[in-house]
């Protein structure tokens, strides 16, 4: 199975890295795909052109925006694109985005960062090869990098 993974150089962590890293710990037989952009609006069109050009069957789209009011617009619209682009392809695109403000320390966006990755990495799994797994979590209130609030 072909994988994608975008990813920016904007980002202060290595998202792509760590999302490859827990997907070969967890699953054989992938073939996985990265490019890297420089910032998040550059997303969703390195989605689409790794689905429809290099035949992903699924896409992680890795960014962080920064902590002002343009990084927040910023990502609104890239969201909006990555959106657009599961329409217009009809596959998953995972969007991973931590933002800068998430975290106030360094060393805890960091972890936050490597964490939702990888995470979203096993979501991705879970997503491709294990479908009852995933619908066993539904309404389950998990948070990817954070801890889960459970159910209601």
């Amino acid at each position: 199975m072909r994988i994608g993974i975008c990813d920016t150089t904007f980002a202060r962590f290595d998202m792509g890295s760590a999302a490859i890293d827990e997907l070969k710990k967890n699953a054989t037989d992938l073939q996985i795909i990265r490019e890297t952009v420089p910032g998040i609006k550059d997303l969703p069109v390195t989605a689409k052109i790794l689905i429809e050009e290099e035949n992903c069957e699924i896409v992680m789209a890795l960014g962080m925006p920064g902590p002002m009011e343009k990084d927040k617009v910023c990502a609104n619209q890239a969201s909006t694109g990555l959106i657009n682009a599961q329409l217009m392809t009809n596959k998953h695109i995972l969007e991973v985005f931590v933002h800068e403000d998430e975290e106030e320390k360094p060393e805890e966006l960091k972890k936050l960062a490597e964490t939702r990755a990888r995470e979203h990495a096993q979501n991705l799994i879970k997503m491709m090869f294990h479908r009852k797994a995933m619908r066993k979590e539904a309404g389950m209130g998990i948070r990817e990098g954070k801890e889960n609030v459970g159910p209601l």
